[in-house]
C-alpha cells in the first residue's frame, strides 16, 4: 500500500463543484491499494500514518530553520543541526496534535513509468479491491481517530491544499504477494 502524506494548515476536495470534505491542520493522506495489498498493509500503514512525528513542538513555532555552518563546517552539517534544539523540531504526531486526516484515493501513486512516457498502473489494485481497500482505510481510521474526511473513491477531484513546511513525506507499505 502507497501513501503520500503532507503537513498541512488545511486542506479540502471538491467534486462536481461541490466540497465533500474538508480538514484544518493535519494530513491528507493520497492512498493506493497495490496489488496483493490487504487488511494488514491497511492496518499497518494507517499505525505508521498516526505516529508520523512530523509536527511542530511548539503550536505556531513553524518549520525547523537551517543555520550557517560554523566556520570550517560542511553543509552537511548544516542540514544536520536543522531544528536541533531549537523550537520547531518535529517531535509531535498527527494524533499528538488533534489534527484532520483528509483521506483521498489516489491509484496513480502505483505508475510505472520506467518503460516509456506513459505510465503503467498495472501495480494498482483492481478497481473492487482498491475500494474494499479503500473503504476498509478509511472505517479504521475512524475508529482511532477523531477528524477524518474523506475524497470520493473513483471520482475526478480537485485537492486544495495548503502545503506547510512544506512537509511532503511518501511511505510504502509492502504488499503481501507481488
Amino acid at each position: 500500500m502507497i501513501s503520500v502524506v503532507q503537513r498541512v494548515s488545511q486542506a479540502h476536495v471538491v467534486v462536481n463543484g461541490q466540497v465533500i470534505g474538508e480538514i484544518g491542520a493535519g494530513l491528507p493522506v493520497l492512498l493506493c491499494a497495490e496489488r496483493g495489498d490487504g487488511e494488514a498493509q491497511a492496518d499497518k500503514l494507517l499505525v505508521k500514518i498516526l505516529k508520523l512525528r512530523i509536527f511542530s513542538d511548539e503550536p505556531g513555532a513553524g518549520p525547523p530553520q537551517a543555520r550557517p555552518a560554523p566556520s570550517g563546517g560542511s553543509a552537511a552539517h548544516a542540514v544536520a543541526s536543522v531544528g536541533a534544539g531549537k523550537p520547531g523540531k518535529m517531535n509531535r504526531s498527527v494524533q499528538d496534535t488533534a489534527g484532520g486526516l483528509l483521506i483521498v484515493s489516489q491509484f496513480t501513486l502505483a505508475a510505472d513509468a520506467s518503460g516509456g512516457n506513459r505510465p503503467s498502473f498495472t501495480a494498482a489494485a483492481a478497481p473492487e479491491e482498491g475500494r474494499r481497500l479503500y473503504d476498509y482505510f478509511v472505517a479504521r481510521a475512524r475508529t482511532v481517530h477523531s477528524v477524518v474526511q474523506t475524497g470520493e473513491f473513483a471520482a475526478d477531484m480537485q485537492v486544495h491544499l495548503v502545503n506547510d513546511g512544506p512537509v511532503t513525506i511518501p511511505l510504502r507499505i509492502e504488499p503481501a504477494v507481488s
